[in-house]
């Protein structure tokens, strides 16, 4: 239904609990990109282009599925929010869409978590892309681009000057649209997400980059299965493959068996080591330095 009408529903819930910048967007006047293109890099790029463009328009624009980049560990990661809204200010709101319902005006705590969790990293991408937009707002020689954003230096000179630039164009409270009381009607509540935030940058800052990992490894491990002819057979020895798994470090805890494929691989060896981490960090954090069950007994 947020997608209805041009996205008319959710600019309506956008003004409501944002408060209204200006009047209301007449039907047709919100911009709602085509952001398909081939392959993620075709998509990212897309999506880069569109939200410049919206950022020099100086009107309502819907991004639905965009594509965004964020680095983790050295390794850049294909982002997907369901929305994002960028404001006439030139701000912008993330807008996360999910399928738990908000009750009597209250949702499951532990899922509202989850989706500001989530949001929070969209958002720190979101801030790189705003970021490097505003570093190089005509890049690539787009003269569509290079023709909006001269129109706005010149028509829109006052606002500009007082509206957000670079990363603070994307705002730390996003929206979170949920179907309202089990029926098919959407309800919004903006949440804060400054606290996820500020624990997203630690933990990626702590991440141990990925060249440091490689070069840390015995020359010449690789994890290559080797297929077949048929591209779908592999012929390498399992216990070669399972050598040159273990050689890379793993930090076990139960929630991975919910998001890694590894995880019974890393479960089982450090069930056979005795470690204290497959218990739950909960139970490692409260052990201190007795790292073995061994040890704690």
């Amino acid at each position: 239904p947020v997608r209805a009408d041009g996205g008319a529903e959710l600019i309506r819930l956008l003004r409501e609990r944002f408060g209204a910048d200006g009047p209301a967007p007449e039907p047709g006047e919100v911009n709602v990109p085509d952001l398909s293109a081939p392959g993620p890099e075709g998509r990212t790029a897309r999506t880069r282009l569109a939200l410049a463009e919206a950022f020099a328009g100086g009107g309502w624009t819907l991004l639905f599925h965009p594509m965004v980049r964020l680095d983790v560990a050295g390794s850049p990661a294909a982002l997907e929010p369901d929305a994002v809204a960028v404001h006439p200010d030139g701000s912008c709101t993330v807008v996360e869409v999910k399928s738990f319902p908000v009750v009597d005006g209250s949702a499951d705590a532990a899922k509202v978590g989850a989706a500001a969790r989530q949001a929070a990293v969209y958002v720190l991408a979101l801030r790189g892309l705003a970021e490097e937009i505003g570093r190089q707002p005509a890049s690539g020689g787009n003269a569509t681009l290079q023709a909006q954003a001269q129109a706005q230096a010149q028509g829109q000179a006052g606002a500009a000057a007082a509206g957000p630039h670079g990363a603070d164009r994307v705002r730390s409270t996003i929206l979170l649209v949920c179907p309202k009381d089990f029926s098919n009607l959407p309800t919004a509540e903006p949440v804060d997400v400054r606290k996820q935030l500020a624990v997203t940058r630690r933990q990626l800052d702590r991440l141990t980059r990925i060249e440091d990992i490689a070069a840390a490894l015995p020359e010449g491990t690789t994890f290559d299965l080797r297929l077949a002819d048929d591209d779908r057979t592999p012929t390498r020895p399992a216990e070669e493959l399972a050598a040159a798994v273990d050689a890379v470090p793993a930090a076990y805890a139960p929630e991975c068996l919910a998001a890694c494929e590894l995880a019974f691989h890393c479960r089982a060896r450090s069930r056979e080591a005795g470690a204290v981490e497959a218990l739950g960090r909960g139970v490692r954090g409260e052990l201190g330095g007795l790292t073995t069950v061994e040890s704690v007994l």
